[in-house]
């Protein structure tokens, strides 16, 4: 199989590859994809891209869809939302796709939305934020689970541990800004308190006098970490030289080892909620999940030699279920498409059971999603009952 490769200079955004994976002369079902691969956000768009390369070749190795062979055709963002704008047109107007899978970050889904609901072709993000699916738009779906979906879970454990009083360290990307409100909405409905609340800019070095404040404000007895990147790892190490002995919790938006080894020894005792993918050999044999992240997980090891994070398991289910929709719609026509994409029921993933209906365009619950895990000896263990 012959690689196709382009590199494009977007005017005003800077360098972004793009990238035509699976593409032979007999390709006829053209599908693109808008990717952080570089940049602040490339601990998200690395492992994405790689899952949609080793996954469209391992398609039309079997046939492709429908018979027809599939072409990818990647924009490499660097979580620059301009440049995802610019990507999303280019898609449409010029590379004349019929479905797109990403883009990586919350900031470049919500740039990217208007060009793809005016052109009326599916996009299926890979990003977290709920705002991206609520309100429900006719052709934007998304795969990971929603920063909502992670306060609910981080809530429950928080109640658990009879901890109703917290802090909140949050992110100015889109993202964290996202998860911080909704964290805020989850807490009073919940009965736990926000005592105070700290932020941090994306190129910030040192969160040690934001931790000093939450650290010195009376009756918190955790701190939350909306935020993904490197900044939560920068928390983490703070948090441990400033002493502080409170419960820590990180969102979804870090369930990689790279945030493990970012932060070290650090991360001793963190707790967030990720994915069935990042404990795919812990899972129990009666888990339904188990037999498709243990497989994700073999093949993307074997064929990249790195360790395998939820993010690219988005990239895996977003694939699989447009894949599955044309299938079924036995076409790759954008509309048709797209219903079938909203008729998704039952479908096990990496990131869960998905049920998709008109009025729900991620079709996930929170019990399916989440798992709590807390890192020990720079691993994930399972905490209990969650």
């Amino acid at each position: 199989m012959r690689a196709l490769q382009h590199i494009a200079m977007a005017a005003g955004v800077g360098l972004a590859a793009l990238v035509g994976m699976g593409h032979q002369a007999s390709a006829q079902i053209k599908i693109g994809a808008v990717l952080s691969v570089t940049g602040p956000a490339s601990f998200l768009g690395d492992p994405e891209k790689k899952t949609l390369q080793i996954y469209v070749d391992e398609i039309n190795a079997k046939g492709g869809v429908n018979g027809q062979k599939l072409e990818l055709v990647v924009y490499d963002d660097a979580a620059n939302s301009n440049s995802a704008r610019t990507f999303a047109t280019r898609l449409v107007e010029q590379d004349k796709v019929v479905a797109v899978i990403g883009p990586s970050t919350t900031g470049s889904t919500m740039a990217m939305i208007p060009v793809f609901e005016d052109a009326h072709i599916p996009l299926i993000s890979l990003a977290g934020a709920v705002q991206i699916i609520e309100p429900v738009r006719k052709w934007v779906f998304k795969t990971p689970a929603t920063d909502t979906m992670a306060c609910e879970k981080i809530f429950a454990d928080l109640k658990s541990r009879k901890l109703t009083q917290v802090a909140l360290i949050s992110g100015t990307d889109a993202f964290g800004k996202s998860m911080s409100v909704e964290c805020h909405k989850v807490a009073s409905k919940v009965g736990v308190r926000i005592m105070t609340e700290e932020t941090y800019g994306p190129r910030d070095s040192d969160m040690t006098p934001q931790l000093t404040k939450i650290r010195d404000t009376p009756g918190v007895q955790a701190v939350i970490n909306p935020g993904f990147g490197q900044g939560p790892a920068i928390v983490t190490r703070n948090y441990r030289q400033l002493g502080i002995k409170l419960p820590l919790y990180q969102s979804h938006g870090v369930c990689s080892k790279q945030y493990i080894k970012l932060a070290g020894e650090a991360a001793e005792g963190v707790r967030l909620p990720c994915s069935s993918l990042v404990i795919a050999d812990k899972l129990p044999a009666s888990d339904p999940q188990k037999p498709v992240v243990v497989d994700y997980a073999r093949t993307f090891q074997q064929k990249t030699g790195q360790a395998v994070a939820t993010f690219g398991g988005h990239a895996y289910d977003a694939l699989m279920i447009l894949v599955d929709a044309m299938k079924r719609a036995k076409s790759s026509d954008p509309a048709k498409v797209r219903d079938e994409i909203e008729k998704t029921k039952g479908f096990i993933g990496a990131d869960g059971v998905v049920n998709m209906s008109p009025s729900d365009h991620l079709g996930l619950s929170v019990s399916s999603a989440f798992h709590m895990l807390e890192i020990k000896h720079g691993d994930w263990t399972l905490v209990p009952g969650t």
